[in-house]
């Protein structure tokens, strides 16, 4: 099972891992109303190293970013949902808009994020490119979000 670290604590492991000479992976999101497109995501990720750093967004950062009324689940809620899945091994909450700060601070060997980037620019690629981190995009489950989710139990009432 994960943990739930500040980034301080976190920082501490990812040294622990680079002395060992393991990869580490790491991805960010909001994850609200965790669902198996966001399983097969993030056991996709954790094949790609030793192990898997998954940033959360925070509540008013989720808020800023997806609009008034989400999150549904508090972040907390969230972030121990994350953690009690096998392929994670830490979750760290943040609350700017972009994960640029924990991947400086951290500086993952690999950044990995969805397909749907592949499309679209990608905020943190900069900052992961400056040290020489990699970026993968790896594909969604087809017809598998939060907000399809959401517009379907919508439709129930």
């Amino acid at each position: 099972m994960g943990e739930i670290l500040k980034l301080a604590d976190a920082s501490e492991l990812r040294e622990a891992l680079r002395r060992e000479r393991k990869t580490l992976v790491f991805t960010n999101g909001h994850f609200d109303l965790l669902h198996v497109g966001h399983l097969d995501y993030l056991e996709k990720a954790r094949t790609l190293g030793d192990a898997l750093f998954v940033g959360l967004n925070g509540d008013a950062s989720t808020t800023r970013l997806k609009g008034p009324g989400r999150p549904l689940v508090p972040a907390s809620e969230r972030a121990r949902l994350l953690a009690a899945l096998l392929p994670v091994t830490a979750v760290i909450i943040f609350e700017e808009d972009t994960a640029d700060k924990l991947l400086r601070s951290l500086q993952p060997d690999i950044y990995v994020k969805g397909g749907d980037y592949e499309d679209k620019p990608l905020p943190e690629r900069a900052t992961v490119e400056a040290y020489g981190g990699r970026v993968e995009l790896i594909e969604y489950l087809p017809q598998r979000s939060t907000t399809q989710l959401i517009n379907r139990t919508r439709k129930l009432h």
